[in-house]
């Protein structure tokens, strides 16, 4: 079973003698198929946390582990490897590269590494017809709208079959429809993939639909 635990972590920037301290002492715990949002003002620390889980940036001290494995205990190589196959990614702009087709962006994480046995292109059709834009395969980023975009950007974080997928303000840029349609997909295939799903959000409407949720503010988070 797929379980995140994220123990006692802190996360310092600037120098040894003037640090300013982003997060103190966050600790909690997830296992496969639960949902978190994390609210809080601007400038709180929720996309530093996001990005400490994802392994983007490594914690001034306390302990990550995803699976029973903690991924900054691997060397260089191996932690992107471990990012690349155990974290999906979708952040509030789709990040899409405008020279590749819609299939081809779905893709693209597979290329990074030997992938898990599969028919990754078989699975990356199946995604792109459950997001709704099986007509769009060939499309490339600029001929899509905004929601659509997104929903590219939904697939290929699901592409690898990660254990854990992070949100950071997956809806910011969304019409008020737009980003009711996104959020529902994203719980969609949340259930049938059962992976651990985590936003970062301002919505509070969007953070209520989740099974927990958390209040980010002057580096501490306290479960609502």
């Amino acid at each position: 079973m797929n379980f995140l635990k994220v123990s006692d972590i802190y996360k310092n920037f600037g120098d040894e003698a003037q640090p300013i301290e982003v997060l103190q002492g966050i600790s909690f715990e997830m296992t496969q198929g639960e949902s978190l949002a994390i609210t809080g003002p601007s400038g709180s620390g929720k996309s530093t946390l996001l990005h400490l889980i994802g392994t983007l940036e490594r914690p001034s001290s306390g302990q990550i582990e995803i699976n029973g494995e903690d991924p900054f205990g691997l060397p260089e190589p191996q932690l992107a490897r471990f990012r690349n196959q155990g974290v999906g990614f979708v952040f509030q702009d789709h990040h899409l590269l405008p020279q590749y087709s819609v299939w081809e962006n779905v893709l693209i994480p597979t290329m990074a590494f030997k992938n898990r046995d599969g028919d990754v292109e078989k699975r990356a059709r199946e995604l792109l017809e459950r997001v709704g834009l099986s007509h769009r395969l060939s499309h490339r980023p600029a001929e899509l709208s905004g929601g659509e975009r997104q929903r590219v950007a939904v697939a290929r974080a699901l592409i690898n079959q990660p254990s854990v997928i992070l949100c950071d303000e997956p809806t910011g840029n969304l019409d008020h429809s737009t980003a009711d349609e996104v959020s529902s997909l994203l719980f969609e295939l949340h259930q049938a993939e059962q992976n651990i799903l985590i936003v970062v959000t301002h919505n509070l409407e969007l953070a209520s639909r989740f099974g927990r949720r958390f209040e980010l503010e002057a580096g501490r988070c306290a479960e609502v």
